[in-house]
């Protein structure tokens, strides 16, 4: 017989030369050559690798002589074909100890520092700056020369997205495992061919006439000509000429993005059915039979944003081979999902299935698939495209959530929230699965991935979590949409189209992606009218373009012309006269200006009538515009003389140089109006007091946390203020206070705060200067609390160390006493590594300060509010709460265990040596009858044990144990079953432990149940 039956399944009697050939299709000589003479011959065995460097002697040598490939007539089971793990490893051993390349780590999902994607969607995007010569000269990038590893890509979104396939055939998805091999600067189209047929051919044995290969045919328009070098290199390694055929630039001509990296490709294509039949005329036609299997692109050119394309400065290899497909071949498969990469995520989505599958004709066709194979074929209810959809879909969610990417509202969170949702529809609409379904097939998705990617098992928990929370959410929402979809189709009657106003009402309401709706309304032969939801679209997108204030900010063509007319840019100086009196209030000067220009509908004008909005350019303004994080001031402007005639100011932007108030004008106005500016004091003053907060702010944490704190963002409104920054770890409710501390004995001391205008070179050499990453104009304005400018400013002084000293436009406090006090009310942690503060200040803060916090009684007599709290005392009181519930758990756990030993004594003495013990007892709950069962089997081994419990409800609990010795024709689930349902209800557990609860008044007809059906298995 075959040396290794149980990896290829064969039953071909061996050969007296055995010893140097099986029958196994994966010759050990493919990869090593013939045996050198004296060379013994170590018995194959299965080793999985492990991560990091190969040790010596490498997996190639480790590997056992497999069946690289299931033979057509071979039964299609798991462990007749080489498991995906497996295949994954050889690739990568080929190219680290064949031939020379670098082992490297797959990266996360969210790209590394590129914002133009949102997903990792290829291999090669962390070798992105290599590709285009900017990786760092002193980073290990600059190292690589051959590398090959196994990329995580998700493929939803942007450029490449595969969403939409998904489910509709077997063999797209959005999550999916890149083989690859890339050589930077050092092999280029000849060996990378050679390579890739060797391991295609040599390696896994796959036959060659099922192969054909694809080359760029040239492109006129780019004067791009056809490549016949990678041609000529498949012909000339034995590919048939027929083999080898041209396609345009659509088909092999590889880009990423809009822009990026790119350049010709050939490609390798598998023909599933074979059989000597030239399949050619199928290549690149969507043909289930005929699929791509390996890219190997040739990176020769950089997209650049205006289209044209750019040599790069070297020659690279990029190429990338889906895992998925490629197991599929070695197994014999025609569906992806046929293979060991989803059907145990498949199998595990049985048991939770299993009524359905006992009750309806559909379910039980589906749950056969799932047994036998993952074809496309009929699908009647679509319940085969909801069973690939959410075995692809959880597989996505798992790693993007485990690699930190959570569904949101925008950007790759945007996305994962759809793919959420889109799961979870088919769960519930089609698979009438119940709540939680998708999340319980997490586990066996880090079964088939967790030795790959070591970060899915770390986060199993999580991403549970966030999964059941999201669906959760959106059931509910669910709901509701379906309803609103079923009663207007009942209203609607017969129509081709759904109405359009309730399909945007969804979308913009409920969060229903258009798409999702599509689907519901699809199964009623009806459809969405695209081209109304898009006009909607843009009217939308064209309301928040005004809502934003895009008419108040000047185009190119206007600015140009301003400039040429010599209009003097805005001196709005004047937002920085005002002055505090003895009595601590704030006085702001007086301005007048002269209106210079109007602009309105893209265009500068002189005049605007009465009922126009437009934008109004004046000489001065004591009005702040939006920027640095700071909102913009509100007030109104009136016509010198016209006092009656307010012109309110809705935003106020600034735009090369020019401050543009937007207004909607009550009367006529004209350039060379004069006018008298009124800033909104009360706003202005709230402005200023949260921006200079953001100053103490950042240096309390930067003194708390450490000096590596670095600000990420921040906003001030009248409100409240954000501030996001860098942490290493999350902040600790003892640093929030630590930090409210620092920041209140500042206001204490009421510093003086300074401001003016320095050089930026001199600025720029204060050390503990606070900056941030944008682009600062000279001379920049410097703030500095408590420490003269001066000072701050002087050779080798580190005044600027012990306080807050930045660069800064924004509009600030004289003295710190008016911020009266600040509260955080909110730290929260964005993304690994950034972390949000939200608070208040003055009267806010000193509502939300710590108090004795009242419970409400149960007359309502007390009706303290104990949600207006700081943050660090809000997490001091969870943390409290957490301790006392493990506290209670561990005192409720100790007495149950000390009940249970005393019942445990009186049933010994009752039942002594007793194989099988049956009776009842009382318990209080279902967790002290189960204790009391796994007592007494410890103390009689051997014996199996059920007990009955019966409430003063009626009810009846049921817990029981079989020996290991009895297993497994004795059953602890099937024992308790027969017995709950005897009683009326129902059970679960394993074949060891089960328990269950049932309704009955005869007791005794139930421990008779129970004593007949374990005679009857022992």
């Amino acid at each position: 017989m075959c040396p290794c039956p149980g990896l290829c399944g064969s039953q071909i009697p061996a050969t007296p030369a055995a010893g140097s050939r099986s029958c196994c299709r994966f010759s050990p000589r493919s990869l090593h050559g013939p045996l050198r003479r004296g060379e013994a011959r170590v018995p194959p065995r299965v080793k999985m690798a492990t991560a990091g460097p190969a040790r010596a002697g490498g997996l190639l040598q480790r590997l056992p002589p497999a069946a690289w490939r299931c033979g057509p007539r071979r039964a299609r089971s798991a462990t007749a074909c080489p498991p995906a793990a497996q295949v994954r490893q050889a690739f990568l051993r080929f190219f680290q100890e064949q031939h020379g390349h670098r082992l490297v780590p797959s990266a996360p999902v969210r790209p590394r520092g590129d914002p133009g994607l949102l997903f990792v969607n290829a291999g090669m995007n962390q070798f992105k700056p290599i590709f285009l010569g900017t990786a760092h000269p002193q980073s290990e990038l600059v190292q690589y020369q051959r590398v090959v590893n196994s990329q995580k890509c998700v493929r939803a979104g942007g450029k490449h997205n595969d969403l939409d396939d998904v489910g509709r055939d077997v063999y797209h998805h959005t999550f999916f495992e890149m083989l690859g091999n890339w050589s930077f600067g050092d092999y280029f189209k000849e060996k990378a061919c050679g390579m890739a047929w060797e391991l295609l051919t040599q390696v896994y044995e796959i036959s060659k006439d099922r192969l054909y290969v694809t080359y760029f045919g040239g492109d006129a328009l780019l004067g791009l000509s056809p490549d016949e070098e990678s041609r000529d290199i498949w012909l000339s390694l034995g590919v048939p000429p027929s083999h080898v055929l041209p396609f345009p630039l659509k088909e092999n001509f590889w880009e990423m993005g809009e822009t990026g990296p790119c350049g010709p490709c050939t490609e390798i294509h598998y023909d599933h059915v074979g059989g000597g039949r030239h399949a050619a005329a199928l290549v690149n036609q969507d043909n289930p039979d005929v699929v791509e299997i390996w890219n190997l692109v040739f990176m020769q050119y950089s997209r650049e944003v205006d289209g044209s394309l750019r040599s790069l400065p070297q020659h690279h290899v990029d190429t990338g081979m889906g895992l998925e497909r490629l197991v599929t071949v070695l197994q014999s498969k025609h569906s992806n999902y046929d293979t060991d990469l989803f059907t145990p995520i498949l199998d595990s989505t049985l048991p939770p299935l299993k009524h359905l599958l006992s009750c309806s004709p559909l379910h039980r066709a589906a749950g056969a698939l799932v047994t036998r194979a993952w074809w496309g074929g009929a699908d009647i209810g679509s319940v085969n495209m909801a069973y690939r959809v959410v075995a692809d879909h959880v597989r996505t969610l798992s790693v993007c959530i485990a690699d930190g990417v959570y569904p949101g509202m925008s950007g790759a969170e945007l996305v994962l929230r759809r793919i959420l949702r889109r799961a979870v529809r088919f769960c519930t609409e089609v698979l009438h699965a119940p709540p939680g379904f998708l999340a319980s097939l997490v586990p066996a998705v880090v079964e088939v991935l967790g030795d790959a990617y070591p970060e899915l098992r770390k986060n199993t928990d999580q991403i549970m979590t966030i999964i059941n929370d999201n669906e959760a959410a959106f059931l509910s929402s669910l709901l509701r949409g379906r309803r609103i979809i079923d009663r207007t189709l009942q209203q609607i009657g017969p129509s081709k189209f759904f109405p359009t106003e309730v399909a945007w009402s969804l979308h913009g309401n409920l969060g229903f992606p258009l798409d999702l709706i599509d689907l519901m309304v699809e199964e009623k032969g009806i459809q969405l009218d695209w081209a109304t939801l898009g006009q909607l679209a843009q009217k939308d997108a064209e309301q928040a373009e005004q809502l934003e204030g895009s008419v108040a900010r000047l185009d190119v063509h206007s600015l140009a012309q301003l400039q040429r007319d010599g209009v003097p840019a805005t001196d709005d100086s004047p937002k920085y006269a005002y002055t505090i009196g003895q009595d601590g209030k704030y006085a702001f000067s007086f301005c007048q200006a002269t209106v210079l220009m109007l602009y309105k509908d893209h265009s500068l004008q002189k005049e605007v009538g009465a009922g126009q909005r437009c934008g109004v350019l004046l000489d001065r303004t004591n009005f702040y515009a939006e920027q640095g994080g700071q909102a913009h001031d509100q007030g109104y402007l009136m016509r010198l003389g016209q006092q009656d005639v307010l012109f309110p100011v809705e935003s106020v932007h600034f735009s090369g140089g020019y401050v543009i108030h937007e207004v909607t004008t009550p009367e006529t106005l004209r350039a060379g109006d004069q006018v008298q500016l009124f800033v909104a004091e009360a706003h202005r003053l709230a402005c200023m007091v949260n921006h200079t907060a953001t100053h103490l702010l950042s240096f309390a944490l930067r003194r708390v946390l450490g000096d590596r704190t670095e600000q990420q963002g921040s906003h001030v409104t009248a409100e409240q203020l954000r501030f996001d920054f860098s942490t290493k770890a999350p902040v600790t409710t003892q640093q929030l206070r630590e930090v409210e501390g620092v920041i209140q004995e500042m206001v204490e001391r009421n510093e003086t705060v300074y401001m003016g205008e320095v050089p930026l070179a001199l600025a720029s050499g204060v050390q503990g200067l606070r900056t941030i990453d944008e682009v600062y104009p000279d001379p920049v304005r410097v703030v500095s609390v408590g420490v003269p400018i001066e000072s701050a400013l002087t050779l080798n002084s580190q005044a600027a160390m012990q306080t807050s000293v930045e660069l800064c436009c924004g509009t600030h406090l004289l003295q710190t006493g008016a911020m009266q006090d600040l509260t955080i009310i909110s730290e929260r942690q964005l993304v690994k590594g950034i972390s949000q503060i939200i608070a208040v200040t003055r009267e806010q803060a000193k509502q939300v300060k710590p108090r004795r916090l009242r419970f409400p009684l149960s007359d309502g007599t007390d009706e303290g509010d104990i949600t207006a709290m700081p943050q660090w005392q809000r997490k001091e009181l969870q943390a409290i709460l957490k301790a006392l519930q493990r506290a209670t758990n561990t005192a409720i756990r100790k007495l149950e265990i000390s009940q249970a030993a005393e019942k445990v004594q009186d049933l010994l003495e009752k039942h002594s040596k007793k194989s099988v013990i049956i009776d009842t007892i009382p318990a209080d709950s279902l967790s002290i009858l189960m204790k009391v069962v796994n007592q007494l089997c410890d103390k009689s081994p051997g014996a199996s044990v059920l007990l009955l419990s019966p409430q003063a409800s009626g009810k009846v609990l049921c817990a029981c144990q079989v020996s290991e010795s009895s297993l497994p024709k004795f059953s602890a689930a099937d024992w308790a079953l027969a017995v709950c349902t005897q009683m009326g209800g129902n059970a679960g557990g394993s074949g060891t432990v089960a328990k269950g609860s049932g309704n009955t008044k005869d007791l005794q007809g139930a421990l008779t149940a129970a004593l007949d059906f374990a005679w009857s298995r022992l």
